[in-house]
């Protein structure tokens, strides 16, 4: 029996037909995964956006137009979910950014009358306890104001796992302050917010 067309696959995909779905995600789905990678030099990312590719294959199947070449389509799905995603990353940041901003101006904001020696004490004995790896990494984004790009190229990581790295310190310092003092938990909690609205 003669091999099928992706053509032959996308006919009984949009009737349904699951073996050829998955017979074109066998046919597809590595290429689709190293441009992920190639884009967000993440494994884990890469491996969200060829679900998310395949996903809206399937359940956008039976609307799906005259293909010529199922290569070029899939790969235009992966590109936007690709684009999409570096633009939640982008947004990310910038809303951590902002997170880590408010933190270091607290001090100055009359209305929530913090010890500021305190916080600063305790956001340190946070840090002390981080691998001297995290550490470095805070030092160099919040002290020396370098990129996660400038910081991965310093310490030899990619640039996404620089920004991991980051969120895991501020889910940490949150952490530790709710565990050693209730006003400045709370106080985080009211930064992250202002830094979201």
């Amino acid at each position: 029996m003669p091999l099928m067309t992706d053509h032959d696959l996308l006919k009984k995909l949009k009737e349904g037909d699951e073996p050829a779905f998955r017979e074109l995600y066998a046919r597809h789905g590595r290429q689709v995964m190293a441009f992920a990678y190639h884009l967000t030099h993440s494994a884990v990312d890469a491996e969200d956006i060829l679900q998310e590719t395949f996903l809206r294959l399937w359940t956008g199947r039976e609307q799906l137009p005259e293909i010529e070449h199922f290569g070029n389509y899939i790969f235009t799905i992966a590109r936007n979910k690709t684009l999409d995603h570096l633009r939640k990353v982008a947004l990310q940041q910038k809303l951590m950014d902002r997170v880590w901003a408010n933190i270091s101006e607290v001090a100055d904001d009359l209305e929530l009358q913090l010890d500021a020696r305190e916080s600063r004490a305790l956001i340190s004995k946070a840090l002390a306890r981080l691998s001297p790896q995290k550490q470095k990494i805070f030092h160099l984004s919040r002290h020396q104001g370098l990129s996660h790009e400038e910081i991965g190229q310093q310490l030899h990581l990619s640039r996404s796992r620089v920004k991991n790295l980051l969120v895991e310190i501020l889910k940490y310092i949150r952490y530790y302050l709710a565990q050693h003092s209730m006003l400045l938990a709370v106080l985080f909690q009211l930064v992250c917010l202002k830094a979201f609205l």
